[in-house]
């Protein structure tokens, strides 16, 4: 089963807070722009006071993202970011290869591999568990 056909991915996104009770809120929406793409945008609020901001542009004819970016916030502070530029020359992302993150300290060059992040499966499963372990 394509796990990003439209309805499985509503299924998902729709449903968190009651997967999830350290979920607070989500203002997360699936938008099809097109009869094979959808673009999911918004933010899961936590109890910890954290918020992750989303975007994915996915495809839902082969099940996969073709564009994201997943950033962490407390208050209004960036705490941590997901992206996929990749860095060859860091061998120390290599396992998770192009998909890292970023941390303090020094958020912008401290980068850390991504296990569980792709553009093959949903990403929320792997944000929220990241997210509750902050």
């Amino acid at each position: 089963m394509n796990s990003f056909s439209r309805s499985n991915y509503e299924g998902l996104i729709y449903s968190l807070s009651e997967e999830h009770p350290e979920i607070t809120s989500s203002t997360l929406r699936l938008y099809t722009n097109s009869s094979t793409s959808a673009i999911l945008r918004g933010s899961i609020y936590f109890r910890s006071e954290l918020e992750l901001r989303i975007f994915e542009y996915i495809d839902l004819t082969d099940g996969e993202i073709f564009e994201y970016n997943y950033a962490v916030y407390r208050g209004n502070t960036k705490v941590r970011w997901y992206d996929s530029q990749p860095h060859p020359e860091d061998q120390d992302l290599a396992s998770t290869f192009p998909h890292h993150y970023h941390e303090e300290p020094n958020i912008k060059n401290n980068r850390k591999p991504a296990p569980g992040i792709s553009f093959k499966t949903p990403n929320l499963p792997t944000l929220i568990t990241s997210c509750l372990n902050l």
